[in-house]
């Protein structure tokens, strides 16, 4: 089973992205709010994958991060909840906001979401609301735990970003060279250095 991939997105269509693996094209379907990490064709990426297999056929969803897998996993878990929906629901909220729609009971929200109607969002509100629960509460404590101990790192990050901005490129790409820089960088503290080497990772200078 497919758990992850990376390789060159070949191209994007809607929802659904084929990914060049060492020349085999996966078509991988996503939420708009993956789409918007991916980057264009010919760009690298990452992503956290879920794979179904039926009699005759196997899906591909794909997901940014880990957090989205595991909250797409649980909404196909409810009945009447298939594929489709789950992605429509992570395109139109992320997890943090799914996540307390469920343990807030708040359906309003939830039916925002085409295709979602009240009994199947109180279904899914009464089937996987415990689950949401505490992973809402493991969500902000790794939050907490990064914040705590990367603060200054943040800050150089944010400074890098709009440094870059500044210059003209657009925010995917500098946040992409920033937190690159940040891990080869001898002092991820040193915005200066960071800098540069975020500008060199972009302008390919030496």
């Amino acid at each position: 089973m497919i758990a992850r991939l990376t390789g060159t997105v070949a191209y994007i269509e809607a929802n659904v992205v084929i990914l060049d693996v060492n020349g085999v094209g996966y078509k991988v379907s996503v939420p708009v709010t993956t789409l918007d990490h991916i980057g264009k064709p010919g760009s690298t990426v990452a992503l956290e994958i879920h794979t179904t297999v039926r009699e005759d056929d196997i899906s591909l969803y794909g997901f940014s991060n880990i957090e989205q897998r595991k909250a797409f996993e649980l909404l196909i878990s409810v009945s009447g909840i298939g594929p489709k929906v789950a992605l429509s629901i992570l395109s139109a909220m992320d997890v943090q906001t799914l996540a307390e729609a469920v343990t807030g009971d708040d359906t309003k929200t939830l039916v925002r979401v085409p295709g979602l109607g009240l009994k199947t969002a109180q279904k899914l509100i009464l089937e996987i609301k415990d689950k949401m629960a505490s992973f809402a509460v493991e969500r902000r404590a790794d939050r907490s735990q990064l914040l705590s101990r990367r603060p200054s790192q943040d800050m150089v990050l944010d400074d890098v970003v709009e440094g870059l901005i500044g210059l003209g490129f657009n925010r995917n790409e500098a946040r992409r060279a920033g937190e690159r820089s940040l891990k080869e960088v001898d002092d991820p503290t040193d915005t200066t250095m960071a800098f540069k080497l975020a500008l060199n990772l972009l302008t390919g200078s030496k």
